[in-house]
C-alpha cells in the first residue's frame, strides 16, 4: 500500500482556511464526504469521538486524525495544508498546519494501522514537511505528499 492508494488529488486541500481544530476537521470531513458518499456529519462525529481518546496532533505542526466508518469500502485520505496554524491540543502544544486525515472501513484493523504508519513516516521527515509547507498549489502539494520527496517543491 502506497500513499497513492490512500490519497487522490480531490482529497488535497491547499491553504485550508480554519480558525480552530474543529473548523479544520469539519472542512476535511466535508471533503471526505464527497469522496466516500457518507454524510459529513457522520465523519465529523467519528473524528471527534476519536479525538476524545487523545489528540491526534503528533507534534512538529502535524496532526493525523483518523476514524473508522461503518460501510466504507476502502481507506481514504484527505490531506490539508492549513493557511494559518491552528491549536490542535498536540503532544508538543504547538499549533498544526499539516493535517492528514485517514478514514478506514470499520473492519480494517491491520490495514488501518499500516496506513497510519505510512502517513506517520512521511510526516516525520522534516524535509518533506518543509516541502509540503512550501507547496504553492494543490497539485504540488499532492505530488510532494505522494512522492515523499522535496524535489517537487516550487
Amino acid at each position: 500500500m502506497g500513499l497513492n492508494d490512500l490519497l487522490s488529488p480531490q482529497g488535497v486541500i491547499h491553504k485550508l482556511k480554519a480558525q480552530c481544530k474543529r473548523e479544520a476537521l469539519k472542512a476535511m470531513a466535508e471533503t471526505a464526504a464527497l469522496m466516500v458518499d457518507k454524510p459529513g456529519g457522520e465523519i465529523m462525529a467519528a473524528l471527534l469521538e476519536r479525538e476524545q481518546l487523545g489528540s491526534t496532533g503528533v507534534g512538529d505542526g502535524v496532526a493525523i486524525p483518523h476514524a473508522k466508518i461503518e460501510g466504507l469500502s476502502a481507506i481514504t485520505g484527505v490531506f490539508a495544508l492549513v493557511d494559518k496554524p491552528v491549536a490542535f491540543d498536540a503532544l508538543d502544544d504547538q499549533p498544526v498546519d499539516l493535517i492528514f486525515m485517514l478514514l478506514a472501513p470499520a473492519n480494517a484493523n491491520a490495514a488501518h494501522l499500516k496506513a497510519l504508519a505510512k502517513v506517520s513516516r512521511l510526516l516525520r521527515d522534516p524535509d518533506v514537511c518543509a516541502s509540503l509547507r512550501g507547496a504553492d498549489s494543490t497539485e504540488s502539494l499532492f505530488a510532494i505528499a505522494i512522492a515523499g520527496k522535496q524535489d517537487h517543491a516550487a
